[in-house]
């Protein structure tokens, strides 16, 4: 393609450019050139880009219309390459925290964590919500009183599966769930509070888990309906080993969009998982069936893998908490190993609180056979008073910020003058350069890696197996050259600078979490899965930065739109400052707790009360 070889941008270096409010750098939307496809449309597309002689025409066009070779394939970039997001901005100064050491067990850890919350729990019952998930305290105390037992818990939790599953709902929110080995895990905690001897908080409180994640006596199938076959699971990832150490009952593999390679959750092998609070919509991902578990009430805690938002993501759109941590904060051992550099294990819950119970428990010291890079000090935060943060600096980009329907920059605008209001947080303006060149060198990172780790695999593996949505994802994936490869690593380098100027002078950078609500699941997408660009750079808009440069960040519900559908908004701090996002996830959630809504499909596993729908 030499002949039609497009102009790179020259970008000047990054210790030129102005970060201020005034900075004459231009905010450059989402260059989307793809119309949506799905059904017949999505499948006559993929022969055309599977073809030979077709193929690298068409990925050429495409790259090159979506502006990808004149912003990164071609561009000359002075930066080196940084292949790795680690990035120390010297000692980490928290207010209002207590020194955990990193070689704690899950089970100290989570009690040190339960003492953080010692003077929470009056906050929560003084706000009055109209609507109140149940939590991991609630769980722990009718267990602890005897009024509830886990095994009464895991025999409604496996009636609500069931219920959900059932065609006039059709969640779609497991993959795979066992339910006699539910049910010894069930009985096995139920003995121990018998006993009076419960391993910790966790104990008995149900838990889902992405199948992207290891965990017996499941296949991890990646959404897929192949790589289970061709990849043995002969143990728990370590996240799953904390979990379990403490008690938890590992309720089953919840369903995600194949390969972690979209932004809907609409799975052709396993079902779209829904969005309680609106079924006709989707959930989000691709940890969709984790966010919808949380939402609809069937577990107060899930994991999810955040490759490119995809904890955040689908969290916002279900109303849930969503938490990232730094990149290397928490072991990737038993992970499908799709993103090296961009993936991190991450949370999904009902409350900030639960959140942190679940952070404490699966961060940590990594395995003997694992490289350790997380820091030595761990900060946990002291939830005394959703007021004891003071002087705190919130990082607004305008242009950014604004980019995303009037519902949601209303709501999230209006959060930030709540913020002040109460705390008397304030919020300056700054300039992020370069926002959608960062999303797309994300995504040929992102692309390259999942392409190389499955690409052993794909040579032997009958295509016909793997959605129609999710092959043209591979062949993009399978088109980037070693050049763009670096020069989207240049790029990252480029951004770590850029970002680390910010915090120079801010706590955090707040954003909104997505840039539209939960879209309408449309049935021609059902058996085909869909290709829809739009929506998908959407909602992945304020994303990038906790992926591509391993900064921590958490979203908070904070409203609905119009048609009732969540509004999140997100805190990205700086490396490894988790405490500090937690104490302002927790003062956020303070604030618009008293408004929570129930969804429309909600499970009340402490009461029994029957399914709304």
């Amino acid at each position: 393609m030499g002949i039609f070889k497009a102009k790179g941008v020259v970008y000047k270096p990054a210790e030129d450019v102005d970060l201020g409010p005034n900075s004459d750098e231009f905010y450059l939307r989402a260059n989307v050139k793809a119309p949506r496809m799905a059904g017949f449309l999505v499948k006559v597309f993929v022969w055309f880009l599977e073809s030979r002689i077709f193929g690298g025409i068409l990925l050429y066009f495409l790259k090159r219309n979506n502006l990808i070779h004149k912003l990164v394939s071609f561009a000359d970039l002075k930066e080196s390459p940084v292949f790795v997001p680690l990035t120390h901005y010297g000692d980490l100064k928290e207010e209002e925290v207590k020194c955990i050491d990193s070689d704690l067990s899950p089970v100290d850890r989570v009690q040190k964590a339960m003492d953080c919350l010692q003077c929470s729990e009056d906050i929560v019952v003084n706000s009055k919500p109209s609507f109140h998930r149940w939590t991991v305290s609630d769980y722990s105390r009718a267990y602890v009183s005897g009024k509830l037992t886990p095994r009464m818990v895991a025999d409604r939790f496996i009636a609500a599966v069931r219920k959900s599953s059932e065609p006039v709902t059709q969640m779609s929110f497991f993959i795979d769930y066992n339910v006699e080995d539910i049910l010894r895990q069930a009985n096995e905690s139920t003995l121990r509070y018998e006993k009076g001897e419960p391993l910790s908080p966790l104990d008995g409180i149900p838990i889902a888990v992405k199948d992207e994640i290891d965990c017996m006596p499941y296949p991890t199938t990646g959404g897929t309906k192949w790589l289970h076959k061709v990849r043995s699971c002969p143990d728990d990832a370590c996240c799953i080993k904390r979990l379990r150490s403490c008690g938890a009952i590992l309720v089953g593999k919840t369903n995600m969009h194949e390969l972690g390679a979209g932004t809907s959750g609409i799975n052709p092998h396993y079902g779209v998982t829904r969005n309680p609070y609106d079924p006709n919509n989707v959930s989000g991902g691709s940890s969709s069936g984790s966010a919808a578990v949380v939402s609809a009430g069937l577990c107060p805690i899930a994991l999810g893998v955040d490759g490119g938002g995809s904890v955040r993501m689908p969290a916002a759109l279900c109303g849930i908490v969503g938490l990232k941590p730094t990149f290397g904060r928490v072991s990737h051992s038993g992970v499908l190993p799709l993103n090296w550099t961009v993936g991190m294990v991450g949370i999904l819950a009902g409350t900030v609180e639960d959140a942190f119970i679940a952070y404490a428990a699966i961060s940590g010291q990594f395995p003997s056979y694992e490289p350790t890079i997380a820091e030595k000090k761990v900060h946990f935060p002291l939830l005394k008073s959703p007021k004891c943060l003071s002087n705190i600096k919130l990082a607004k980009y305008g242009e950014w910020f604004n980019d995303s329907t009037d519902d949601i920059r209303a709501c999230c605008s209006d959060a930030l003058y709540k913020l002040h209001k109460h705390y008397g947080w304030e919020t300056m303006e700054v300039t992020i350069p370069e926002i959608e060149v960062m999303r797309l060198a994300h995504y040929l990172t992102i692309g390259s890696e999942c392409s190389n780790s499955i690409a052993c695999y794909l040579e032997k593996l009958n295509m016909a197996e793997i959605g129609w949505d999710a092959r043209v994802a591979l062949s993009v994936y399978g088109s980037f050259s070693s050049r763009e490869y670096l020069n989207a690593q240049k790029i990252r380098n480029r951004q770590m600078k850029f970002h680390k100027k910010i915090f120079d002078k801010a706590d955090v950078i707040v954003s909104p979490t997505t840039g539209v609500t939960a879209y309408p699941i449309q049935d021609d997408a059902l058996e085909s899965g869909e290709l829809d660009y739009i929506n998908g750079a959407a909602l992945v808009r304020y994303q990038i930065a906790g992926n591509f440069l391993g900064l921590p960040a958490v979203t908070v519900p904070v409203g609905y739109d119009k048609t009732g559908l969540p509004i999140g908004l997100q805190f990205i701090g700086r490396p490894w400052s988790e405490a500090t996002l937690i104490h302002m996830a927790f003062a956020m959630q303070a604030l618009c707790i008293s408004d929570c809504r129930k969804p429309v499909v909600f499970y009340d596993l402490l009461s029994g009360d029957e399914v709304l729908y």
